[in-house]
């Protein structure tokens, strides 16, 4: 892989942990197309090489923060999520069966199956935080108040990154007292 994007991996997960406040817990959903990155129109031209390339920077900073990395699959697998088993369990996530594959699934997916200690397919998650890289919609798996983090490093590759972070929901109206270190 270019070291270019090796290097813009870095700069964008040190700036979305940073600016989403993650901490010992978390979890992140992250959503990648290899073929956006290198600049071809999605699910065209998935590179495994690419995705190991990738993976090989966001999943040991994460593990060694604590924080759980949820990777979604493509749409051909419904964008179910390749979770660490630990993490299902603790959720009590329903695993699915499937194992993703370049062209079912994605690299992405396929990648982190690959790489993750004991991995388990799950349809749905709620994340405290996610990273959309090639435009693949990771929405759906986001706590419900999704706040968007206005990124520095916008691109890997040729593919556009968009990040979130999540907050408690606001209630009570105008009487209402709410915790500043929960914005």
């Amino acid at each position: 892989m270019n070291i270019d994007v090796k290097e813009q991996v870095k700069a964008v997960f040190d700036e979305v942990v940073e600016k989403a406040n993650l901490i010992n817990g978390s979890i992140l959903v992250i959503g990648c197309s290899t073929s956006e990155i290198i600049g071809s129109p999605m699910g065209t031209d998935s590179n495994l090489a690419l995705a190991d390339d990738v993976y090989s920077v966001f999943y040991p900073k994460l593990k060694s923060r604590g924080i759980y990395m949820a990777v979604q699959c493509c749409e051909h697998l419904n964008r179910a999520l390749v979770v660490e088993k630990e993490l299902a369990d603790k959720l009590m996530l329903e695993q699915v069966n499937v194992v993703p594959q370049p062209k079912a699934g994605g690299s992405s997916a396929t990648t982190a199956y690959k790489l993750f200690d004991n991995p388990v397919i799950v349809e749905h998650i709620k994340a405290d935080a996610g990273i959309d890289i090639g435009g693949v919609l990771i929405g759906m798996h986001l706590k419900e108040t999704a706040v968007p983090l206005k990124l520095i490093n916008k691109t890997i590759g040729e593919a556009r990154v968009i990040a979130a972070r999540t907050r408690p929901k606001f209630i009570g109206g105008i009487r209402a007292v709410y915790d500043e270190n929960l914005l």
